[in-house]
């Protein structure tokens, strides 16, 4: 019996399994406080909208290189050492923007943010590797479910707190829940066993090897990249869609409407138990089909409450559909290296979000709600056009 299987057996209870799932969702939430804000921020700091959209942008080019600099270090060093010594960061990192006085000081606050709140990406790996074949998925799932209505629900609390309290308070309620959370962690996690015998720079080369050798991974990372970017469009301009007429709405409504995307990152949960059952290619052709009929919806309805909240459910269980399809193909081979994987797949996975936010915040500034609509649209349907293409090629069959 190897090492893996013995820690399987001892480890992956319910109680780590939930666990895993809370915290991830409260961690992520670190990443997307800021987006109902923006707008509060830039009247703050007499700032432009598209100044502003910086904050988010620079969170998760953060959180990328976070992902490719900290992560692998999963199959390095025992997992929770690296979690516990994150956290101390997490929390400086929070306090610093709270504490900001200027925009600069607030976008470099916000990398560091970004760059500290990738734990939710080493407790993916964990049930992954942890669990019986048969249950990797659906495990897989049940923490991808909490990560992503962390996302979600993080809008909510952040929208809503900075309306009543303020921008800052909300950093520093942040803080104060990722203490608990780092207490919880010390006290329930339990540890695993390094993987990989090596050095840094050894580590690290390995990751480039396995993105050579495994066509899978990189056709998933394309995918999850262009998709995540398109998701990435819509929630960074939403709050200055609503400032506008017919809304004329502030951050508590753009949290708000965050509510309506869990019943799309619920989706994440029943994927996971679907990709075994169901091929896998198929599922990421229908959660395309379902992001582009949003783009739609917004497009002809988004002057609406009605269009909004089904556009948002569509996207939500669309983009999902694939994030969950996507790390269940990434995951199915070389358990050994789970962290090294999830670091190629989520580095780009973020690199696509931020070049989203980019793109969104300038889609905004010239063409306001038309071009985000384009522009969200035009990535989901290169990501489908890329994965026909792709997957009808042998080296890519899964």
């Amino acid at each position: 019996m190897t090492s893996t299987e013995q820690e399987s057996k001892i480890y992956l209870t319910k109680s780590t399994l939930w666990l895993m799932t809370i915290g991830a969702g409260l961690v992520v939430a670190n990443l997307y406080y800021n987006q109902p804000l923006l707008g509060m921020i830039a009247k703050e700091f007499g700032q432009s909208e598209a100044a502003t959209s910086k904050v988010a942008m620079l969170t998760q080019i953060g959180y990328a290189a976070g992902l490719l600099l900290i992560i692998p270090l999963g199959d390095m060093f025992r997992r929770k050492r690296i979690i516990l010594f994150d956290f101390i960061f997490i929390i400086l990192s929070l306090l610093a923007f709270a504490f900001s006085n200027s925009l600069t000081v607030m976008i470099i606050a916000s990398f560091f943010i970004g760059l500290t709140s990738v734990v939710p990406q080493i407790f993916v790996p964990i049930a992954a590797q942890l669990s019986k074949p048969e249950e990797k998925g659906r495990n897989v799932g049940i923490v991808m479910s909490g990560l992503l209505i962390g996302i979600l629900a993080s809008r909510v609390f952040s929208g809503l707190l900075g309306e009543y309290l303020g921008w800052r308070e909300v950093f520093y309620i942040a803080a104060g829940m990722m203490f608990a959370m780092a207490i919880l962690i010390s006290w329930l996690l339990p540890d695993m066993n390094p993987t990989f015998r090596g050095t840094y720079s050894q580590l690290m080369s390995s990751i480039f090897r396995y993105i050579k050798e495994i066509p899978s991974l990189r056709l998933a990372s394309v995918r999850g990249a262009l998709g995540f970017g398109s998701f990435s469009i819509f929630w960074t301009t939403l709050t200055f869609r609503l400032e506008q007429a017919p809304f004329f709405q502030g951050s508590d409504v753009a949290g708000s409407l965050g509510l309506v995307g869990i019943v799309g990152a619920l989706a994440a949960s029943v994927t996971g138990s679907l990709a075994g059952k169901i091929n896998k290619n198929k599922i990421i052709l229908m959660a395309c089909l379902i992001m582009i009929l949003s783009w739609g919806i917004f497009g002809f309805l988004g002057n609406s409450y009605i269009g909004l909240i089904a556009g948002i459910v569509f996207l939500d269980m669309g983009l999902q559909g694939m994030h969950v399809t996507n790390q269940t193909i990434v995951f199915s081979t070389h358990p050994e290296a789970s962290n090294r994987l999830n670091t190629v797949y989520m580095v780009s996975y973020f690199v696509g979000g931020s070049i989203g936010t980019f793109i969104g915040g300038i889609a905004w500034q010239h063409y306001e709600w038309n071009g985000v609509v384009a522009s969200g649209g035009l990535l989901v349907l290169l990501c489908l056009l890329t994965h026909i293409i792709l997957c009808s090629r042998k080296k890519y069959a899964i």
